[in-house]
């Protein structure tokens, strides 16, 4: 038994150091060695810096920025799409978790509490509207839908020297709330968090309207049926300063986690739920802009981030499809 186990590692050894040795190989032997072995241990430019060029070589980093798909790829994705949601959930399903969302939510937070998702700390990359910046002085004001444990706002709070920046957060899970009020990290001088359906008509929320210089919403939207997400953008729109700006990152359409739903999972077009409960939608490009335009927004960014993102160990290939936006509320 004892040899076995010792045979088999050192297999793994064996075929580890021979693919190493390949990848090593194959990176020498690509031109743009240089520029890739730099985004080893890089901080990642926004948009994505690392482009895979030679396929040889895919299992060489953990991840490739501005992955181009072609037709082949876009049609299988389209038919696994086609498959999954073709048949959906009955009535009452649809009812059940459209309705307790924040039931769904509070009982997500509470078997992971903080542990799930990471501090978003490559937010600062992506929407250099929240970084550090000791230069501004003036007061200003940064509002979260969907903040949940503080995975966006602690970072903001533990590396911005802004003498008068406030930061609000709400989250329709009251478990969330709790969970992030107990964090250490957490500041009730300079943060606010609350607990609010950002879905109801009127937001009751702890500054008026027309007061706030950036609202953020990252993968918060896809989390509400299409039908609500009209007036959360207005509601938006209402409290943000002429000139404030919408930071938006969410999940793009045939993204890996839609293409691995199993068919029964689909609420309605591009809406699944998943094991937990939870629901979660794909967008377009076309379906965020009409969104924020048709409030009175301008947009000033609409953009595709694909990346596949590579499991070195058990040679696998994952597509991920994000959308990110910016989009500015016009001066009166």
């Amino acid at each position: 038994m004892k040899m076995k186990f010792l045979s088999t590692m050192h297999g793994k050894y064996v075929q580890t150091t021979l693919l190493n040795c390949l990848l090593r190989r194959a990176i020498h032997d690509t031109e743009h060695t240089t520029d890739l072995e730099l985004t080893r241990h890089r901080k990642k430019p926004a948009g994505g810096g690392r482009v895979l060029k030679n396929t040889s070589i895919v299992y060489s980093f953990n991840a490739w920025d501005n992955v181009e798909w072609d037709e082949e790829q876009e049609q299988k994705a389209l038919e696994a799409v086609q498959k999954n949601s073709t048949v959906t959930m009955p009535d009452d399903d649809k009812i059940k978790f459209k309705s307790d969302a924040d039931k769904f939510w509070d009982s997500f937070y509470g078997v992971h509490q903080n542990r799930f998702f990471k501090d978003r700390h490559w937010l600062f990359t992506e929407f250099a509207e929240l970084a550090p910046n000791k230069d501004i002085q003036k007061s200003r004001n940064i509002f979260e839908l969907g903040c949940g444990v503080g995975n966006t706002i602690l970072p903001i709070l533990k590396y911005s020297t802004e003498p008068n920046l406030k930061v609000f957060g709400c989250d329709f899970s009251s478990k969330a709330i709790e969970i992030f009020r107990n964090h250490p990290e957490f500041d009730t001088k300079r943060c606010e968090i609350f607990v609010m359906d950002a879905t109801s008509e009127d937001w009751n929320v702890p500054f008026q309207p027309e007061t706030q210089d950036i609202i953020v919403l990252i993968f918060v939207l896809s989390a509400i049926e299409p039908v609500k997400m009209k007036r959360v953008v207005e509601n938006c729109h209402r409290y943000l300063k002429p000139g404030g700006l919408v930071l938006f990152r969410d999940y793009g359409r045939y993204d890996l986690a839609q293409l691995r739903f199993k068919s029964g999972k689909c609420l309605e077009e591009n809406l699944y739920v998943r094991g937990d409960g939870t629901m979660v939608y794909f967008f377009t490009q076309e379906e965020v802009r009409k969104l924020f335009t048709d409030a009175g927004f301008a947009e000033e960014q609409n953009v595709i981030d694909r990346r596949l993102q590579v499991n070195r160990g058990r040679m696998l290939k994952m597509y991920r499809v994000w959308i990110q936006t910016k989009y500015r509320k016009r001066q009166t």
